[in-house]
């Protein structure tokens, strides 16, 4: 017979296609910047493509061959990367770069997850746990209403998920045991690695955070302790 799980004193949540929509938002200032210097690119394939070299870059961190830097870090050299790519390092100032940076930190938050995360702060601590710094997350923090308690991840542990440090020392900096906190994401990889380090786990999935082709993530691939359809739905579990 399976141990009864104590009830969650915690609820901690992957950010980046969980609680916000990463892709509309940087393609929306990608977008702005584009239309101002007569740009003819898709700002949706572009934040793809900036997206898909997010992977690479942590790894490199957590494989040991780089001491941590913070994702913002990480993001505007994938950026200039990609303005190169793209032969566009020349079309744009310091100043006009870094404010593409900060499509990272202007992300709309999923419909549900604002009135979710607010119910459910009726009941539990809540915290992002994501890749992105302290002071991304403040940023997106402000940029979207999201009422967190506390800022959690990677900076915390000076590493990125899946790496066990980042889920560990994001539970014992709110001074609570791993089988007390649920890590919330739409991502079954993410939970995978989280219920590793003793946490429960809740799936919800967003079926359009890579847009209306999107093939991964559409169904939980395990038997996690909850799976939900809004993040409200866990205020009322």
């Amino acid at each position: 017979m399976p141990a009864i799980k104590p009830k969650p004193k915690a609820f901690i949540f992957d950010i980046f296609g969980t609680i916000v929509d990463w892709r509309s938002g940087v393609a929306t200032v990608c977008e702005h910047h584009f239309k101002q210097k007569n740009i003819e690119l898709c700002p949706h394939t572009f934040a793809d493509a900036w997206r898909a070299k997010y992977q690479p870059a942590m790894e490199k961190i957590r494989s040991g061959n780089r001491g941590y830097f913070a994702l913002d870090i990480l993001h505007r050299e994938n950026l200039d990367q990609l303005l190169a790519e793209h032969e566009l390092t020349n079309s744009f100032s310091e100043t006009e770069k870094q404010e593409l940076n900060k499509a990272w930190e202007k992300l709309p938050p999923w419909s549900d997850s604002v009135e979710g995360l607010s119910e459910l702060k009726k009941v539990a601590i809540i915290a992002p746990c994501s890749n992105g710094s302290i002071s991304l997350m403040t940023r997106l923090a402000k940029f979207g209403n999201l009422p967190w308690d506390c800022i959690l991840g990677a900076e915390i542990a000076n590493n990125y998920k899946p790496n066990a440090e980042v889920y560990l020392k994001s539970v014992a900096a709110i001074g609570l045991n791993p089988d007390e906190v649920v890590m919330v994401a739409a991502h079954n990889s993410d939970l995978d690695a989280a219920r590793d380090c003793g946490l429960q786990t809740a799936f919800i999935p967003r079926s359009t955070e890579h847009g209306k082709g999107q093939q991964i993530d559409l169904e939980p691939t395990s038997e996690w302790d909850y799976i939900i359809s809004t993040i409200g739905a866990l205020a009322a579990h």
